[in-house]
């Protein structure tokens, strides 16, 4: 090992860490030459691909390496919350109707979007600008565009690094969820814990309608990644991996390879934000449709839009002196404070940031702490973290007692595939207030408000 292995986690979050290959990972990752701290993981760590998901590493930019399994193969998986100035008494006798108009609206599972197919070259601007195009073409606002990660524009994108095959799979893939992990879901704000701070985020008051997208880049976003992954792997350079472990193969930032990684990694990202953000203008017109006049739509805005699986180049001090890293996140999200940020909407406190929990529990709507740019190089959790993977969920769940079971607690479910909710029951997962618990007292970020679902969407 090159450097230390950092966990965050809590006594009895360790105990899940242990039954899987999590550790394995971390260690292998804290191999990486250059590795710059530790190589860290969050409470919600789990077995991933490469890096474990909750992990992050460093590396230099100029003279380090850029790892495809530290970022994996749904680049730019991320959150959206949307705030709708609602209150739970607006919308009550209305919540399945809502609901059914966005999934009527909002392909899912397989589905591709039948209202929005792009050119090549169309797709190549999405690629380039992110939310620019989304603005310009009327997909976003610019209250969208500025309360994303990056204003939802990644400037070393360069779409000619990314393959036909990846283009082909996301001209009609813009506009929809997918499967998996990935939903929609219409919830309440149960709890605020910092009435000032919340404000400043956009939130109105507890009992307030909000909703979680969590997606990312797709068919194309994935195919970027096994493009790379298969160049790399491929190449016989054998200091590519000294780890062992070839699902952490790797190339220097500034190779040709390396480049061309980075500039298509960053190109599927603006498709992320330009997915999430045309999912929320969906939105918007399903409310339109579901309560006329009844409703202010321009109140229908997105409070924050991250990303949790990328790879960004960050300046950070280390030792003393700032320094240009590439920072890798996988399953892992931002969180930079005030002081970091320094100007824009969110310089006073730190940008928001969104932790799911799983369809059944709550989510969370938290702020990065000043000590945890030292401490994890302003990251934190992405979510509650599985503690069952997919197979032993659906040995261990039977898809309609589980709709059953949302339905008794007054969740209303729609999906495309029944076995996706087995293999996302709640019990497939770590518990969030836990997770939350462990980060807050980590001193990795702080709990503003927390929502609970009323309605899910699943692919």
């Amino acid at each position: 090992m090159n450097a230390p292995g950092r966990i965050f986690a809590s006594d009895s979050l360790i105990s899940y860490i242990r039954e899987d290959k999590s550790l394995e990972q971390v260690m292998n990752v804290a191999k990486l030459p250059g590795i710059i701290q530790a190589s860290m993981a969050m409470p919600d760590i789990h077995w991933g691909y490469g890096f474990p998901i909750g992990g992050v590493a460093a590396f230099d930019y100029e003279e380090g390496i850029v790892c495809p399994g530290g970022v994996g193969y749904d680049i730019n998986c991320g959150v959206s919350l949307v705030t709708t100035g609602l209150t739970l008494n607006d919308i009550k006798d209305k919540k399945k109707l809502l609901l059914d108009r966005i999934f009527q609206k909002v392909p899912a599972g397989m589905n591709k979007s039948k209202d929005l197919k792009l050119t090549k070259s169309e797709i190549n601007e999405v690629l380039q600008s992110g939310l620019k195009w989304a603005v310009e073409n009327g997909y976003a606002t610019e209250a969208d565009m500025r309360n994303t990660e990056e204003n939802g524009s990644l400037a070393m994108a360069d779409p000619e690094k990314v393959s036909p095959e990846a283009i082909s799979r996301g001209a009609s893939q813009l506009g929809t969820i997918g499967s998996g992990n990935h939903f929609l879901e219409i919830q309440a704000v149960d709890r605020i814990f910092e009435p000032e701070i919340s404000k400043n985020f956009g939130l109105t008051g507890e009992g307030e309608v909000v909703i979680m997208i969590h997606t990312g880049s797709r068919g194309l976003g994935h195919q970027v990644a096994t493009d790379y992954i298969k160049t790399i792997s491929n190449s016989g350079d054998l200091n590519n991996n000294l780890t062992g472990d070839r699902q952490l193969n790797f190339v220097k930032t500034k190779s040709k390879t390396g480049e061309s990684y980075i500039g298509a990694m960053f190109s599927a990202a603006n498709f992320g934000f330009v997915n999430r953000a045309i999912i929320v203008q969906k939105i918007r017109e399903a409310f339109r449709e579901t309560f006329s006049t009844d409703v202010d739509i321009d109140r229908i805005r997105t409070l924050y839009s991250l990303a949790h699986n990328i790879a960004k180049i960050e300046e950070h001090t280390i030792d003393g002196k700032k320094r240009k890293l590439i920072v890798h996140r996988k399953g892992a999200t931002r969180a930079f404070s005030g002081e970091y940020l320094q100007s824009g909407n969110f310089s006073k406190y730190g940008h928001p940031v969104i932790i799911p929990g799983d369809m059944g529990t709550a989510s969370y709507i938290m702020v990065g702490r000043k000590e945890n740019m030292a401490l994890s190089l302003g990251s934190t959790c992405h979510g509650a973290g599985r503690k069952l993977s997919r197979k032993k969920s659906m040995e261990s769940f039977n898809s309609k007692q589980v709709k059953t079971d949302l339905e008794k607690s007054g969740i209303y479910l729609r999906m495309v595939s029944e076995s996706t909710i087995a293999e996302e029951a709640p019990g497939s997962y770590k518990d969030i207030d836990e997770v939350i618990i462990a980060v807050r007292d980590a001193n990795l970020a702080s709990p503003v408000a927390r929502n609970i679902p009323l309605a899910v969407m699943k692919g």
